[in-house]
């Protein structure tokens, strides 16, 4: 099985670069904000708790977003591979992720970072702001969501590195000229 990480800080542009690796490589997609909108949207409990997570932009703790990746991946059994967007936040997360991954016989493949300069990612999500009306795109939030990201998730790079799956990707550039460099990543790893 293929199967990927994809890192990076919010408007890094994880979810466009998502979709194309999907298309080339056949790939099952488990976006974790995608899942939890979704949660938010329809009120259950765990959506509700999320809710008041994210609206302070603070992550969603461990033990949920872990129970719900495990059933999603249950759900896929039979897949090429998967590409996980916007999971493992954590160290304790990506531990999580591979104790499950090898009970199904599998690891990670590749860990791509994506990385922006800080002041594209505030204008990438004002922008998306404006066209999707997300309440999580406003300044205030972004810098907190762009905060929490550098003290608790980019500690995740350096893990990877010890595992031996990061792969830096410069995320500048127009969207097919960084999924060239994606591709080149993936492909070494094929």
């Amino acid at each position: 099985m293929l199967n990927v990480v994809i890192f990076g800080a919010p408007g890094s542009g994880k979810g466009t670069q998502s979709e194309l690796i999907i298309k080339e490589y056949g790939l099952d997609h488990i976006s974790t904000g995608d899942v939890l909108r979704a949660e938010m949207k329809n009120e259950t409990e765990l959506g509700k708790t999320a809710k008041e997570y994210i609206e302070k932009g603070q992550l969603v703790p461990d033990e949920l977003i872990v129970n719900m990746l495990a059933k999603v991946l249950d759900s896929k059994e039979n897949s090429k591979g998967v590409i996980f967007d916007g999971f493992p936040r954590t160290i304790p997360q990506a531990k999580a992720l591979k104790v499950m991954l090898n009970e199904r016989g599998t690891d990670v493949s590749v860990m791509l970072n994506l990385q922006v300069d800080e002041d594209e990612l505030i204008h990438r999500l004002l922008e998306r702001g404006k066209v999707s009306g997300r309440s999580d795109d406003n300044l205030e939030t972004i810098k907190s969501r762009l905060e929490v990201y550098h003290n608790q998730t980019a500690p995740l790079a350096e893990y990877y590195i010890g595992e031996g799956k990061h792969v830096a990707i410069h995320g500048m550039g127009s969207i097919e000229e960084i999924f060239g460099r994606i591709k080149e990543a993936i492909n070494a790893v094929k």
